[in-house]
């Protein structure tokens, strides 16, 4: 992998654009190569070296990868503007209870017992399924930032109360990281310019005149403490 710039995967959905501005205000001779990557594919993409590292949705295979959890997204309902549960500001289960629901092949919602009926045909991917659900055909359960992402005027989305959280974190090959993967994870974390990991330098040795001053300047604040005066006591009178 070419360490003269760092690729950077990211899932549909994944929004790398502020980590990308701060990398390039620090290193504008280093670029960043963002490089979009299928959901399902994400994870074997690092493996592979096509990426150095990348935004994955979870659950996912990551043997030999270091993961970093990032967030957690809120799982929404997808639904036409006018559809009865567009009416409410959020939904629960029990109100998907016998909705037909579209599940795409793509699906990456981690909901084993998922409300609804879900229709037997099964979509491509997401951005079909949003054709279908604008069509009448069914209800669609996805991340927040994929309703968003494929957003059209005719359709609206609900976030469901109850539903589990959809997983977004950072993975890179095991072992140390290369200089660059080091750096971007920094700045992902939160690391201001500047800042190191790598080992604590040793406090350099003092001198003998120096741990005698020290030793002299300990026992003097010993003593005064020593002798701090206790509340006066009133006088006879």
């Amino acid at each position: 992998m070419n360490q003269s710039s760092l690729t950077l995967g990211y899932v549909p959905g994944g929004t790398p654009a502020k980590w990308a501005r701060i990398w390039a205000e620090r290193h504008p001779d280093l670029p960043l190569k963002l490089c979009p990557v299928a959901a399902a594919d994400a994870a074997a993409e690092v493996r592979a070296g096509t990426v150095d590292v990348a935004l994955i949705r979870l659950p996912a295979d990551t043997s030999a990868l270091a993961v970093i959890p990032l967030y957690e997204e809120t799982t929404v309902a997808v639904v036409p503007s006018g559809h009865l549960l567009s009416a409410a500001a959020e939904v629960t289960f029990a109100d998907l209870d016998g909705e037909p629901i579209l599940l795409p092949l793509d699906d990456v919602v981690a909901w084993a017992d998922a409300p609804g009926a879900p229709i037997e045909h099964r979509p491509e991917t997401t951005r079909d399924a949003i054709e279908l659900v604008a069509a009448g055909i069914g209800a669609l359960i996805v991340p927040q930032s994929l309703a968003r992402l494929y957003h059209r005027r005719d359709l609206t989305y609900r976030p469901i109360a109850d539903a589990p959280t959809c997983s977004v974190a950072l993975a890179f090959p095991e072992g140390p990281p290369s200089a660059l993967v080091e750096e971007f994870t920094g700045i992902v974390r939160g690391r201001k310019p500047g800042s190191s990991r790598g080992p604590a330098q040793p406090a350099p040795k003092r001198t003998a005149r120096e741990k005698t001053l020290a030793k002299q300047a300990a026992r003097a604040a010993a003593g005064k403490v020593a002798r701090k005066p206790g509340p006066a006591k009133r006088g006879r009178r």
